[in-house]
């Protein structure tokens, strides 16, 4: 069985091979960044200091190289990726969401994003709504899902950790060493 090595997903590519994927993945969701709807997501709290837009930006990207490197389709991982948050409220708001958060916002950034792209394929509606498994029942049944899932929990991973770095740092260093 072939080993997937992940590195090769979140580490930087070549400046010229950078730019060109940032071209082809901006081709792909560029039109969305620039939607109020999408901007209004750097209102929103997701982990930490990090906004659900900073947050969706950056499994966007790394849903499109995962896809990409897979052979999958880009495009759609890419749309999926930004779209897969859009949930469009404070997420510790327990008034705007009827019980859990992890369970509950998959089916808010679902109907919003039906609402702000109607063409969205099944595909990015099964990754929009799917993307907390394993937390959440329903299991990502396409390529498209599995890439902007395993590309959440990257994203999520790296922004936590990130986090609980500089904590750890702030509580060990003396108080006169900025981190």
């Amino acid at each position: 069985m072939n080993r997937v090595n992940l590195s090769v997903f979140i580490r930087p590519p070549s400046k010229r091979k950078g730019a060109a994927l940032a071209a082809e993945w901006l081709e792909y969701i560029g039109h969305l960044l620039v939607t109020p709807e999408v901007m209004s997501m750097g209102q929103y709290d997701h982990h930490f200091a990090i906004s659900c837009y900073q947050h969706s930006v950056f499994v966007s990207f790394i849903a499109f190289r995962i896809a990409k490197r897979m052979g999958w389709d880009a495009a759609s991982a890419a749309r999926a990726g930004l779209l897969h948050d859009l949930y469009l409220y404070q997420p510790y708001d327990q008034s705007c969401h009827p019980g859990s958060q992890c369970l509950d916002h998959p089916l808010f950034a679902l109907m919003n994003a039906r609402t702000l792209c109607p063409d969205l394929t099944d595909e990015e509606q099964n990754a929009i709504a799917t993307h907390m498994w394993p937390l959440a029942l329903h299991m990502p049944r396409n390529p498209v899902a599995v890439a902007v899932t395993v590309a959440d929990k990257v994203c999520a991973s790296v922004e936590l950790l990130s986090r609980c770095r500089v904590s750890v740092l702030r509580r060990l260093l003396p108080s006169a060493v900025p981190v």
